[in-house]
């Protein structure tokens, strides 16, 4: 099953994370997880800057190391980046240690106040303990970009359920390098009359 809007109950049951924001006019939060990496994050930045938009990029510590010409692209162009630990962890499958070691090691090369878990997942311990320091990003748009199994028009049908204030979640991830260059062109098309915010703490 494929929740590309989370539940209305979840908010509820999570408030210490931020799952949309309150906006004037029509404007939405273009967020893209696990880059950069020459594969794919260079497209994205280029189809952003074609069309004047703003983004923010949850980046993984160790692609930061890896490819610290494309950080520098991505700050150049006015977007932001995000905490999504330095090896995209896996909060359910690390002690509480090693998640926050994953965490500290993201913010010992690169302070940002936003942080989104990889997979969206962390147990209740690193949740409480991470909310004093940051703003958790989740998202109340889901592309599932990354899942071969969903066709790209579909997911392009499900845009017309996004709404302002919503945050959007993709991906420059280059396991899915060819999908996103299909599917980004047009769901930046379709959502042309919306306004895109950069997310801040």
């Amino acid at each position: 099953m494929h929740l590309f809007r989370p539940p209305r109950w979840i908010a509820r049951f999570y408030p210490s994370y931020t799952w949309r924001l309150a906006v004037s006019g029509k404007a939405v939060f273009l967020t893209f997880d696990d880059g950069p990496h020459p594969d794919i994050t260079p497209f994205v930045l280029g189809e952003l800057e074609k069309r004047g938009l703003k983004a923010t990029f949850f980046c993984v510590g160790e692609n930061m190391q890896r490819h610290p010409e494309i950080v520098k692209q991505i700050l150049n162009a006015g977007h932001t980046i995000g905490n999504h630990t330095m090896r995209h962890t896996n909060g359910w499958k690390v002690s509480d240690e090693d998640y926050f070691t994953s965490v500290t090691d993201f913010e010992a090369q690169y302070s940002t106040p936003l942080f989104r878990p990889p997979y969206g997942r962390m147990k209740r311990s690193q949740r409480k303990k991470l909310a004093k320091d940051y703003t958790i990003i989740m998202w109340s748009w889901l592309s599932y970009d990354y899942d071969r199994s969903v066709p790209v028009s579909k997911i392009l049908s499900k845009a017309k359920r996004i709404r302002p204030g919503d945050i959007l979640v993709l991906h420059d991830n280059p396991k899915m390098a060819d999908r996103q260059k299909e599917l980004l062109p047009a769901l930046l098309d379709y959502l042309g009359d919306f306004e895109f915010l950069i997310l801040d703490a």
